[in-house]
């Protein structure tokens, strides 16, 4: 296999490949002096990653990036190659925009790209999930957790956890969540109102009483969204924030002493929100999709040692790409560039990576998984995630899309 990674930004047009429809290509064998046929054919097939390079999340596109190139080493057994298989992986900025990525998408697949991945935007990745049901490419996305994701068409698959997975985590520092007032704060976009429906399903289902403050995205006074906290005298706070802003909202919600008058859950975020949590870190209980240690698995140590030679950390979402590059290598070995062939390959795969055993359910391509909980410690004055519990991934299995 020859494989050929390429950059391009928003806008730059992405060089013709010699392909038909959405179909792999094979070369034609040459024939020997004698009249044989002398090389086997090689099928080609094209890869147009479409993630958060530059804009606002930037940082998760990056250790998202990180992790798949790892991955790609680590199920290629450090060859980065497929057996018979000409792959091209060209990366792509989004910059966060849902509009450019589709037009991202529509560019790759009409050049001939059978499969898609990324991004770190829900918005984006249920954009580009549209398209490739349209087009009948396969759809591998990443760290964007919405629910909506999960089963919203055959060709779309997800290497991360999704909010439905965050939220049964939280109802675990519960002791009963029936009966139990439950308030959700979060941003107004399509994470947070994302988190408010899961919030609802999940432990409203179960008895809870749950109530949404959803706070506009640039929004940089939090005490009055605090003060609303204070009052609704809350069992649990579900908090689900991302971005800039991140250190200021604690600050609020401790100086108006919501940290330690009730239980308030959040999601333990990258490397670089460790410290944003403010002196009421110790107060705060932590969800958590992958930190840094969580898990000495073989994957686990092969994508730390990949990444330590090349000068980088493991981080959130670094075991989001890591799986994607996982889930791509066995899809293309197993299908070799044909859509049909690669999902059903997808459908239903157990496999071992960084954080365990993990299995693509079939009916819905939901991707189960063990979740943690965690504390952060402070440790000479540096405040560092440590592990509590690992959360059976079963127990957290969302529900079947569709049977909500």
């Amino acid at each position: 296999m020859r494989r050929t990674t390429k950059f391009a930004g928003v806008g730059i047009a992405i060089a013709a490949l010699a392909l038909t429809a959405c179909a792999p290509t094979t070369a034609t064998p040459e024939a020997s002096t004698d009249g044989s046929e002398g090389a086997a054919e090689s099928v080609a097939v094209n890869v147009g990653m479409i993630t958060s390079i530059t804009g606002p999340l930037a940082a998760y596109g990056e250790t998202y990036q990180q992790g798949f190139e790892a991955g790609l080493d680590y199920a290629t057994d450090g060859t980065g190659e497929i057996d018979g298989v000409e792959l091209t992986i060209e990366w792509v900025d989004d910059q966060g925009n849902p509009d450019t990525a589709v037009t991202q998408a529509k560019d790759l697949i009409g050049q001939g790209f059978q499969i898609i991945g990324g991004s770190a935007a829900s918005g984006v990745s249920l954009a580009v999930a549209e398209q490739a049901a349209q087009n009948d490419v396969l759809f591998l996305s990443g760290p964007a957790a919405a629910d909506a994701i999960t089963g919203v068409n055959e060709q779309t698959f997800r290497s991360g956890r999704q909010t439905l997975q965050d939220v049964a985590t939280a109802a675990t520092f519960l002791d009963s969540v029936e009966g139990s007032n439950i308030v959700v704060f979060a941003q107004d976009n399509a994470f947070g109102q994302g988190n408010v429906a899961s919030v609802e399903a999940v432990l409203g289902a179960e008895g809870a009483t749950v109530t949404p403050i959803l706070v506009a995205e640039d929004a940089t006074e939090f005490t009055p969204f605090a003060q609303q906290i204070s009052a609704a005298s809350p069992d649990l706070v579900f908090v689900a924030w991302a971005g800039a802003t991140t250190g200021a909202m604690w600050e609020a919600l401790a100086q108006q002493q919501v940290l330690a008058d009730t239980t308030v859950v959040t999601g333990l975020a990258d490397r670089a929100s460790y410290q944003a949590y403010g002196p009421g870190s110790a107060d705060i209980q932590f969800l958590n999709h992958y930190f840094p240690g969580a898990t000495d698995t073989e994957a686990a140590r092969a994508m730390d040692a990949y990444l330590e030679e090349a000068g980088h950390e493991a981080d959130l979402f670094t075991v989001d790409g890591f799986v994607g590059a996982q889930m791509l290598v066995h899809a293309i070995t197993e299908g070799q560039g044909d859509v049909e062939a690669m999902i059903g390959a997808l459908e239903g795969w157990t496999f071992e990576s960084v954080k365990g055993e993990l299995t693509i359910r079939a009916e819905d391509h939901a991707l189960i998984q063990p979740m943690f909980q965690v504390r952060l410690v402070d440790e000479g004055g540096t405040w560092t995630p440590e592990l509590i519990e690992v959360v059976d991934a079963e127990a957290v299995a969302p529900p079947v899309a569709g049977q909500q």
